[in-house]
């Protein structure tokens, strides 16, 4: 009875067309999700954050020295606040024998074929710490090499004329340079040898910044591109100009020797000629009104220019005769004494310049011109009085009746303009009654400090005793400086005018006015 049921059940064609349904739907339902991952087995997951994707697709495979230890499950794209995608991540299912994966370990993104098939590779690092799953690892542009198709498509349908252009250009430039050529081979090793530190320094990031001037030199091609063809003609002028200046080589070292300080005047006049261009720039638009006028005006211009040519005829004698004189001129110029001379006139117009800004304000604010010759009429006129210098020659000559006076033998003190005892001579009094005084005051300023009129030169009458160390029985004024502003002359200002440039002292210094109290004969308190 069992052989009997076994063989009926094998023998039933429709439980082994049953079978064979189920095992072929099987097959396929693996074979269909192999690319994401065999059921039941269990992987390593892990994220690389790339800046791109790089054409990679869910399947790619991810290897390690060539085997495949996983694949790709998942690619996500990063967008930022815009939306613009700015990376990309991938999600990685790595076998479990693969693990531990060193922390340090790279991924690079490699073509597998021409075709444009790629795959993620592992490179395994030295560091004893190791990813955890669902770890990120950050790629940086090396990590993605160019594709073939980007390289082939610089060679755009421009790209390839300009080659063919320059490989024309070259071709022609390099024809009949054989032995330029052979000398350039000649000294390319020892160029190789001195280039290599130079390349060192342009590969440091930090310092040279070579990227950014390679933007900035495809800038510039961008901007002169449409201007190629007048660019071309200028080269073909400078080769010119370079044949001319090839037959001279003294004349090109000379000019080469005299452009550093011809570039050092230019930093330094240039900034200055900043204003005039300014100017220039903003008369700019009156220029073309009057440009404009040029053709009613040339008629004119010309008749001039044809009255000048023969003038133009007789400039040759004038050159003649101007060179007479610039011979005379370098003949002073190379003299060893006009260099001491010069010096010497410069430091007189230093000196002067602190003269003249002592004595300016004498004459600005308080018209000493006219005072001096007012003053020096005084000093020899007939009238006796406290005021004038008539007064200073007869008590010089007559002498008060003092100890120790002018009149004495060996006198050794001042004349007193009071005599002892208090009794003064009507003769020697003012029309006032004011006590006559000596007065020998010199380098009395025109203004104070600040500009102020301090005409001290043309107070009158003098004013109180001022002799700082004297007795003060003395009746004297000695002092440069009189306390406080005299103010200024009848005809004078009351202060230096706009622009003036001014000392209140000889040599610019300003001694402190002496503050001391006085009493009524003008000694200290």
């Amino acid at each position: 009875m069992r052989g009997s049921r076994a063989s009926s059940i094998a023998g039933n064609p429709v439980l082994i067309g049953a079978v064979t349904v189920l095992i072929t739907v099987t097959a396929v339902f693996l074979a269909y999700n192999a690319n994401s991952g065999l059921p039941f087995v269990p992987v390593f997951e892990m994220k690389v954050e790339a800046p791109n994707a790089s054409r990679l697709v869910v399947g790619n495979e991810v290897r390690e020295g060539g085997f495949r230890i996983g694949q790709i499950s998942e690619i996500e794209t990063v967008r930022d606040e815009a939306g613009e995608p700015v990376g990309a991540v991938l999600t990685l299912a790595l076998d479990e024998f693969v693990t531990p994966i060193p922390a340090d370990s790279d991924f690079f993104i490699r073509p597998r074929s021409v075709l444009g098939l790629k795959y993620v590779d592992l490179v395994r690092g030295q560091s004893g710490q190791a990813l955890r799953a669902g770890s990120t690892i950050e790629v940086n542009e090396q990590a993605i090499p160019p594709d073939f198709s980007d390289v082939f498509n610089m060679f755009d349908e421009d790209t390839r004329e300009n080659v063919r252009l320059n490989l024309a250009s070259f071709g022609a430039g390099l024809a009949g340079r054989g032995m330029a050529l052979n000398r350039t081979f000649q000294v390319l090793p020892e160029l190789l040898t001195d280039i290599q530190p130079v390349m060192q320094t342009l590969s440091d990031e930090r310092g040279t910044e070579l990227e950014r001037f390679f933007d900035e030199l495809a800038d510039a091609a961008r901007v002169t591109r449409p201007v190629s063809g007048d660019l071309a003609e200028g080269f073909t002028f400078m080769a010119d100009t370079f044949e001319g200046i090839s037959r001279d080589p003294a004349a090109l070292q000379d000019t080469i020797s005299g452009s550093p300080p011809t570039l050092r005047s230019g930093l330094r006049s240039l900034p200055v000629q900043r204003p005039f261009l300014r100017r220039v720039a903003g008369i700019s638009d009156e220029i073309r009104g009057s440009a404009a006028q040029l053709r009613t005006s040339l008629p004119a211009v010309n008749s001039a220019l044809a009255a000048g040519t023969p003038v133009l005829g007789r400039v040759p004698e004038l050159n003649e005769d101007l060179e007479l004189g610039l011979d005379a001129v370098l003949d002073l110029t190379s003299s060893p004494s006009t260099n001491l001379v010069l010096q010497g006139l410069g430091a007189t117009a230093d000196t002067l310049d602190v003269t003249l800004k002592y004595l300016g304000p004498h004459f600005t604010v308080c018209n000493s011109f006219n005072y001096f010759f007012t003053l020096t009429a005084d000093h020899f006129s007939s009238y006796a009085g406290p005021e004038i210098g008539f007064f200073e020659r007869i008590q010089g000559k007559s002498a008060p009746e003092q100890e120790n006076s002018l009149a004495s033998f060996g006198a050794a003190e001042p004349a007193n303009a009071e005599p002892l005892g208090g009794v003064i001579p009507p003769e020697l009094t003012s029309p006032l009654g004011d006590p006559a005084k000596l007065n020998a005051q010199f380098l009395g300023r025109a203004v104070d400090e600040e500009g102020e009129a301090d005409c001290e030169f043309a107070a009158r009458p003098y004013g109180v005793r001022s002799a700082q160390g004297t007795p003060p029985e003395f009746d004297i004024a000695l002092d440069s400086r009189t306390p406080g502003n005299q103010g200024t002359t009848f005809t004078g200002r009351d202060r230096v005018p706009e622009g003036q440039t001014f000392t209140a002292e000889p040599g610019g210094l300003a001694p402190p006015v002496d503050s001391t109290p006085v009493d009524e004969r003008g000694g200290a308190r």
